[in-house]
């Protein structure tokens, strides 16, 4: 784990998490409108996206506050994978989620849950009055976000001491990783913008907690998937190839190659870094 330096304390700078140049790779694709990059891959996305440890929500509780008296709004809440988790620590949440199927997925699953509301909103605009919550989370979406108008919409929703946590499932330096990586990167066109676009969130993290110091967190993550759960890991990524898409095939046949390779009993393994930004908003 990196160094957490509470509020108030020594400041250390947060590294930047996805510096690595680029491989050689396809001509990058324009990226699409992100409000829209998942409507057709929702059930996927529900099945087989990984959550994030324990250890977030400790986190979370031990230094950002979180409880059972807390209100929190998840922004880019998805299908609500993040905001279980901030469920089960008693919070009240709120989902703000742009894109109308996945936040129909949230809905459904969290229908008996009276401590959730779900939010036709994004970072930008959340629809929440000011001063309304305790905490703000962004789970696997700050790099869609317009950092400096969410920066200040997020501000307006906040009530002090105005607490924030980024967060990303990264995939760690393994074989298996690696490989699969080299994969996106040769076939799915989209792959290397929306990576490098990851690298301008990350890096930006000081300028979006400025004044404050942005502390950061790794902990470890992973998932055990059988083929047929890689094939849908891969299905729920907004990058890549559809059936019928030039490299459709190409990818399928490779990702297939890859479990071969990789696979002890059945399983391969994909692991995380889950990392973790989280500070007050000056």
């Amino acid at each position: 784990m990196w160094g957490t330096g509470a509020p108030g304390g020594t400041r250390r700078d947060p590294p930047c998490l996805l510096s690595t140049p680029l491989r050689a790779g396809p001509t990058i694709a324009p990226v699409r409108d992100p409000r829209e990059r998942f409507s057709d891959r929702v059930d996927d996305y529900v099945k087989y996206r990984p959550g994030y440890p324990p250890e977030l929500l400790e986190l979370l509780q031990r230094e950002c506050g979180l409880g059972p008296s807390s209100v929190v709004a998840d922004i880019g809440s998805g299908t609500g994978i993040l905001s279980r988790q901030l469920l089960a620590s008693g919070a009240r949440v709120f989902g703000v989620e742009p894109n109308a199927p996945m936040r129909a997925a949230a809905e459904a699953a969290f229908a008996n849950e009276p401590r959730f509301a779900s939010v036709d909103g994004t970072a930008e605009a959340t629809g929440l009055p000011d001063g309304s919550v305790d905490l703000v989370t962004a789970a696997q979406a700050f790099h869609w976000f317009d950092a400096a108008r969410a920066g200040a919409e997020l501000r307006r929703v906040l009530r002090p001491p105005r607490w924030a946590a980024v967060v990303w499932n990264l995939r760690a330096d393994t074989p298996f990783n690696d490989a699969y990586d080299a994969m996106l990167e040769e076939l799915a066109p989209e792959y290397p913008a929306v990576r490098a676009r990851d690298r301008v969130a990350t890096s930006g993290m000081d300028a979006f907690f400025s004044p404050g110091a942005a502390n950061v967190t790794k902990l470890r993550n992973a998932q055990q998937l059988d083929a047929a759960g890689l094939r849908g890991r891969l299905a729920s990524s907004s990058y890549a190839p559809k059936p019928g898409s030039p490299t459709y095939g190409a990818i399928a046949e490779r990702l297939e190659r890859i479990f071969e390779e990789n696979a002890r009993g059945g399983q391969v393994e994909i692991a995380y870094d889950t990392v973790v930004y989280w500070g007050r908003l000056g």
